[in-house]
């Protein structure tokens, strides 16, 4: 019963035997992810300069599919398909990083069935996807906006699964306010509407070129 109550997250009761707390610090966990993260965004940046006739929005893009292309199948595959992470009994980083989210949101810890579905499918099929945007980028592959489209669109729809089933159980997975605010909205936010915004450029820049085959046809 001891291992019950020496996690510090919401509820008390909830179930984790043989939990061995962080051994890392919030800021040892939150600075190298917002390091790395940073760097990646910036070689992404100086590498799609390298390509001829890529405007900087595109190039922005590149940056974001990097960014939460690996996000979602390092960070989320890591937690998909480790189980026991709050059972690591070493600094291991990614585990550290899921250890302390958890405090913003417990059904990490506690393997919520549907955190874990969405969590799995956006690391196996969105976060290759992601790259794959990248690449159909610098290309000016014919298929970019429709598979920025179809991404964001399974972005949106994971987030909606993730925020309405918390609401539907009660929103109360979060050790405090702070932890709500900043990791289970704020770290969650982007991923509404940044998506959004794509979605909507690559709904119109499909139109458009739907529209100017149809007036190239009617001539």
């Amino acid at each position: 019963m001891a291992n019950q109550v020496q996690h510090p997250y919401v509820p008390r009761d909830l179930h984790l035997p043989g939990y061995v707390p962080c051994f890392l610090s919030q800021s040892e966990i939150v600075t190298p992810f917002l390091g790395s993260s940073l760097l990646l965004v910036v070689l992404i940046w100086f590498i799609s300069g390298r390509f001829h006739k890529i405007s900087k929005l595109d190039r922005l893009l590149m940056c974001w599919w990097a960014f939460t292309g690996l996000t979602h199948m390092i960070l989320e595959g890591y937690f998909a398909f480790s189980p026991e992470f709050y059972k690591e009994k070493t600094s291991f980083f990614l585990a550290e990083v899921w250890k302390e989210y958890s405090k913003g949101d417990s059904r990490y810890a506690g393997r919520d069935s549907a955190v874990v579905t969405v969590e799995a499918v956006t690391a196996v099929i969105e976060g290759p996807a992601c790259l794959l945007v990248i690449y159909a980028i610098a290309r000016k592959k014919a298929y970019s906006y429709t598979l920025q489209l179809a991404i964001c669109l399974g972005q949106l729809y994971g987030c909606l699964v993730y925020f309405i089933t918390a609401f539907l159980e009660g929103d109360n997975f979060s050790t405090s306010p702070f932890y709500y605010w900043v990791y289970y909205i704020g770290a969650n936010c982007w991923w509404v509407l940044i998506p959004s915004l794509i979605a909507i450029r690559s709904w119109k820049k499909i139109n458009a070129a739907f529209q100017s085959e149809r007036k190239t046809k009617t001539r």
